[in-house]
């Protein structure tokens, strides 16, 4: 249910997308608060854990390292990949159906907020075999 109202949201308060190699809790997206141009949210990797290889089609995407360390690879305009080791601070830019994906190297957990421009490529994530939805606080 959409609420309008919701511009202060915490992770705890919202479902999140749970898989495999971690979760996405959506804080602002049209579904939960009305946004129209943006979505995003916090994504949690355990040790060891990453989402493989993937894309946005027509989405630009913004990937801001809360906590933890990791791998980070983003595709050249050529298709060549880029990786480079990425901590608290960093912000990566993946440009428009650019592919990418994240691993996290360290020993403790990994915390992402996440930027999806325009909303929506995020929800294509239901589809994914491993995909369950988690209630708020899980």
């Amino acid at each position: 249910m959409i609420d309008k109202s919701k511009v202060f949201v915490y992770p705890k308060d919202v479902s999140a997308f749970g898989f495999d190699w971690g979760k996405l809790s959506l804080t602002v997206a049209p579904e939960v608060n009305g946004a129209v141009r943006f979505s995003g949210g916090v994504v949690d990797l355990p040790s060891g854990k990453g989402h493989t290889r993937h894309n946005h089609p027509g989405a630009e995407e913004i990937i801001f390292v809360i906590s933890g360390h990791g791998e980070q690879m983003v595709e050249d305009e050529k298709g060549n990949p880029v990786v480079d080791k990425v901590g608290p601070g960093c912000t990566i830019y993946v440009p428009e159906s650019r592919f990418h994906s994240t691993l996290n190297t360290g020993d403790g957990a990994m915390q992402l907020f996440v930027v999806y421009s325009p909303a929506g490529p995020e929800l294509g994530l239901r589809e994914l075999p491993d995909f369950r939805l988690l209630p708020p606080g899980q």
